[in-house]
């Protein structure tokens, strides 16, 4: 890991693990407000039972903030892994309606706690293009 990602790599993975954790033993109620909303924005997850949609996204997100704290883990690897997590949480506040002002990118009140989230895609996008970059270099 180069030092100018530690800051990204750790708040970022910080977040996101601390996030997962909390889903993993959340109960009904967390399950189905979660899903609820995910599955309001993408409806193929309305397939999916609230309790098992909630683990997977509690996998999902311990994995990703783990990416992102280990050291040796390459930054196009866990600036992937981020890019995906943070693109389907602002592909969320963008399908929800009332989440974003008619026309607009800019939030509602509603909308604010979701659209921050697009510190985090800034993060991921930088950890990728570092990545690539090291890739070609290496060639």
């Amino acid at each position: 890991m180069r030092a100018g990602h530690a800051p990204g790599r750790i708040s970022a993975g910080a977040y996101v693990l601390h996030s997962g954790l909390g889903k993993w033993s959340g109960d009904d109620q967390q399950a189905a407000g979660i899903h609820g909303m995910a599955a309001g924005a993408y409806p193929f997850l309305g397939k999916i039972p609230p309790r098992r949609f909630l683990r997977a996204v509690a996998a999902a997100e311990i994995a990703t903030g783990a990416a992102l704290l280990i050291p040796f883990v390459p930054a196009l690897v866990g600036g992937t892994a981020l890019t995906g997590f943070a693109g389907g949480l602002l592909g969320m506040y963008w399908r929800t309606p009332g989440m974003h002002k008619p026309g607009s990118i800019w939030p509602t009140q509603e909308g604010m706690a979701v659209s921050k989230d697009v510190w985090l895609l800034g993060i991921a996008l930088g950890l990728v293009i570092d990545g690539l970059a090291d890739c070609r270099n290496r060639r």
